[in-house]
Formats: C-alpha cells, structure tokens, sequence
C-alpha cells in the first residue's frame, strides 16, 4: 500500500512548484524549498520524473545513501563496482520513493555520478634497475586554493605533500627531480611547498634536483632553492626575487554608480587597506613594513640556497628583475643550463646509479607515458596567469601577499 501511494504521488499529473530539476555533465541534480505543504511535496516529487530513466539505467551499478542535511547541504550517492543482483521492479521502485522522501525532508537530492580520483599511484616512464629517480611536477601558480572541475582534485600543496610522503616510504627511491612551471604565487604556500621539500631532503637524505620549464620565477625560485642543484632549460625565465601586494581600489567606481560604503571599526586601522577608500601614506607605510619581512625572508632563503653568494650580491640582484637562463647562471642563481633529460642525468650521477627506473605518481584517469606528460596539458606559467581570477586571490577586497612574478 505505501509503494502504490508514493507511486501514484510520483507519476501523478501536478504540476512542480518550488521545484528545478537539473541534468549536468556531473550527474543529475534536484534540488527544491523544504516546505511543510503535501502539495510542494507532491510536485517536487513530480520534478523527479526525468531522472527516474536515469536511475533505473544505472542500478544495480549505483549504491545510493543518504544522509540528513540542511536547505543549504548536499546529500551525496556514490559510484561503487557494479555487482549484479536480481532487482524486482515494485522493491525498486520503493526504494527510489524512499530516498526520494528522504532527500524530500532534508531538502535536497544529488547523485554523483564521478568518482573522485583517488591517491596518487606510481607510474614508470622509462629506465630499467632496482633504483628509482622520481620525477615531481609543481606547474601553475602556487596557491593553497582547490582546484576546480568536474573530478574533484586535491589542491597544489595537499597533492605534493601526499607525493613526497609517498616517496619517504619508498627506500629504492635514491633521487628526486621537482619540474617547476610556475611564476610563483602565495607567500604562504610557497614557502609551505619550499619547507615540505627541504624537510623530505633532510629526512631521506638523497639529492634533489630542480628542473626549471618556461618559467621558475619568484614562488617558482623560492621553491627551487630546497634542491641540492638548479638545471634551467636554455629559454626559461627565472629570478623576481621579491614581494608584490595585491589590492584594489573600487572607490572610483562606486562614486560613479552612486553608492558609497562605510565601515565601522574598533581602530582607525582595522579597515587599511580597503577597497572602499584611498590608503593613507601611513598605512602604505604598515604595509611596506610587512612587504620588507617577507622579502627578508626570501633573501635569507636565497642565502641558504645559494651558499655562493654574498649577502650583498643578493640584494642587488632581488630587485624584481627577471633573468634569462643564461644570465641567471652567470649571476649564480642556478648551476647548469640543460633539459629535463640532463636534470635526471644529474640525479643518477649524484645517487651512484649507473642505471634506474625513472618513476612518477598520477592519478587515476590520467595518461603519461614520458618525462613531458602532464606539463604541457595543464595552465602553467605565464598562461596560467590568464585563467587566474586575480580578484580571488585578493579574495574580496583584503591584500594579498605574493612572491609572484606578474608582468
């Protein structure tokens, strides 16, 4: 009696009210009020019929579950391996009801129909031997934010952090190759991926060698200086060894649509920085003095990484200016001018291995059958600046602090 009644509601003739149903690439989506009302039920639920089809396409194969969340909340279903097992169409159909109501009552109903991509696995490139040489990419600008699309994907730190934790229980790894593609980024996270590699080096105690692409500049230096030895391919761009601040200043724009923002704060200085009204030279001053700290940071890092130079030779040349590869190892920046191959040539020599397998990790999902794979198909770089949305990363208003090289 209850099936033929949820039944009957279902494929009932009401017309939805308060209710979308949507279909995307994802999977499929329903979403409506919650509301106390049977009719609002009864046609939300009447929403649902374009995914009945759907549903019944892919069971047995899907496992759905349920749990109560609030109007903003999202209950999920995940794709588990198909295992096939008699279905009878009025059972299902009471099942379908049941989680239909349920969704109902918590407000909203999603099915995921992508599975998410899983931990990194180990993939061979090339080389024979017991030895490996392991190959790590860092492409794009750095920052700690999620990375967006329809799998979803641990953010850049997350991802190299779990790499090289991989890496430290893998004794016949004798050597790293970081493959930096980066103009740099956050002043956090670059310095989080700088202390996570100089950590993995201390603890193994094999060589790291950094491979610079088409461009290692400021986040993507930083970086490069926990490596044992810089090899950058004869056109990359390196250096902009320093600090940009990255705010905005709407004022302008809001006196021409006539609105005006005020704010009311504990200081005179809770709101420096604002995008709502000019910054005082003093406060320009508090930032400076802010900029000044990161950038001493970064000298000190250069120092550490770069024991060849002086103090003062590093100051004069982190002006910002970027170098050439050429240029940069005629200043002592890097150590070789070379190609990736000649980077993991590097990485044996200093290991002792006459031959080694020279290994990655990915993904599931993910093809890479040599050193390239992987680089040249994500926004690394500078391009990778054209599908930065600068004004997140200034995340509404507030400064940024950036080692970043932003032309």
């Amino acid at each position: 009696m209850f099936s033929r009644r949820l039944k009957k509601s279902l494929f009932s003739p009401a017309q939805p009210r308060r209710a979308e149903t949507l279909l995307s690439p994802g999977g499929v989506f329903a979403s409506f009020r919650p509301s106390t009302s049977p009719r609002v039920y009864a046609s939300a639920l009447h929403a649902l019929r374009p995914c009945w089809s759907a549903f019944l396409s892919l069971l047995p194969g899907v496992l759905l579950s349920s749990q109560t969340c609030g109007p903003s909340k999202f209950c999920r279903a995940e794709t588990v391996s198909p295992q096939p097992q008699p279905v009878r169409g009025h059972a299902m159909l009471a099942l379908l009801c049941f989680l239909a109501v349920i969704g109902l009552q918590a407000g909203c109903v999603t099915i995921n129909l992508i599975e998410p991509s899983g931990p990194v696995q180990e993939v061979q490139l090339s080389g024979t031997g017991q030895g490996k040489v392991l190959l790590l990419d860092l492409s794009g600008v750095i920052s700690s934010q999620d990375k967006d699309g329809l799998v979803p994907q641990p953010n850049m730190l997350a991802t190299f952090r779990e790499e090289l934790t991989r890496a430290s229980k893998d004794d016949k790894i004798k050597a790293v190759v970081v493959r930096i593609n980066s103009p740099g980024g956050t002043v956090t996270a670059s310095d989080i991926l700088y202390h996570e590699l100089r950590d993995f080096k201390t603890k193994r105690k094999v060589p790291v060698i950094a491979s610079m692409m088409d461009v290692a500049a400021s986040g993507g230096y930083y970086l490069a200086m926990a490596a044992d030895s810089i090899v950058v391919h004869p056109s990359t761009v390196t250096g902009s060894i320093g600090v940009i601040m990255l705010t905005v200043n709407a004022r302008g724009l809001l006196e021409k649509v006539g609105v005006e923002a005020n704010a009311i704060t504990s200081g005179p200085r809770k709101d420096m920085g604002s995008p709502f009204r000019v910054m005082t030279a003093e406060e320009r001053g508090i930032f400076q003095s802010v900029i000044d700290s990161f950038y001493h940071r970064f000298l000190a890092v250069v120092q550490e990484g770069r024991p060849n130079l002086s103090a003062d030779q590093i100051k004069k040349l982190a002006d910002g200016r970027i170098y050439s590869g050429d240029q940069a190892r005629e200043a002592g920046l890097i150590d070789e001018i070379g190609y990736l191959d000649d980077a993991i040539e590097m990485a044996k020599k200093k290991a002792g291995l006459t031959e080694a397998r020279v290994v990655t990790y990915g993904r599931r999902g993910e093809y890479q059958n040599n050193i390239y794979s992987r680089l040249f198909g994500m926004s690394s770089g500078i391009t990778g600046l054209v599908n930065l949305d600068l004004l997140s990363m200034v995340r509404g208003g507030t400064p940024q602090f950036m080692y970043l090289w932003m032309p």
